[in-house]
């Protein structure tokens, strides 16, 4: 009987010692389709729509070919679970500026710091190798535990935009917030060793 075959090494853009990010592929859809479902994620992100797996499929596919996109999986190292995303977006390249979002899907690995280890990974990405100077982000009001971990990592709101999403019978604001190259460094990178 000859020896089993390693499973291939699943491919690791960013990773700390407990997550990894890598990138989407048309395989996952079955694993990340039933989270868009999920009625916590649903209220916390605003999501109105609901999608089939094709739209979902080519939703993957479009944003592989954007250049102005980097889409990435949060998995865990311990054994490969996909838990979230993570996404740089509508990166412009003269203004050196990008959108960022962040969500972990099920309730069991939220609270326990994986999307703040997912958006250290990202934002890091972000300045250093993609040159961004600034890097924004948008929140609901009502999720202050989203607004306090944004506001842990560095980001400094800007202003709230009124009644910009009514989701449940309800408006609710939005919370503007940003973070520049410069107070990434300052907050996060103060204890690498510069490059000679």
């Amino acid at each position: 009987m000859s020896p089993p075959k390693p499973s291939p090494r699943i491919p690791r853009l960013l990773e700390t010692s407990r997550i990894y990010l890598r990138p989407f592929e048309i395989t996952d859809v079955d694993a990340y389709f039933p989270g868009l479902f999920d009625a916590e994620m649903r209220r916390l992100t605003g999501t109105q729509n609901s999608f089939t797996r094709t739209q979902v499929e080519r939703y993957v596919e479009n944003a592989a070919q954007d250049d102005t996109r980097l889409m990435l999986l949060i998995a865990l190292q311990e054994n490969d679970q996909i838990i979230g995303d993570v996404v740089l977006m509508d990166m412009h390249a003269k203004n050196r500026s990008a959108h960022i979002r962040v969500a972990i899907d099920q309730a069991e690995h939220q609270g326990k710091g994986y999307g703040s280890e997912a958006l250290l990974l990202m934002l890091d990405y972000g300045f250093g190798i993609c040159n961004l100077h600034r890097i924004e982000l948008e929140v609901y009001a009502f999720n202050e535990r989203a607004i306090r971990t944004y506001e842990k990592l560095g980001f400094q709101r800007e202003g709230v935009k009124r009644d910009v999403l009514f989701y449940n019978h309800q408006y609710h604001d939005a919370v503007q917030m940003s973070m520049l190259e410069d107070e990434f460094r300052q907050r996060h990178m103060k204890d690498q060793p510069e490059n000679v």
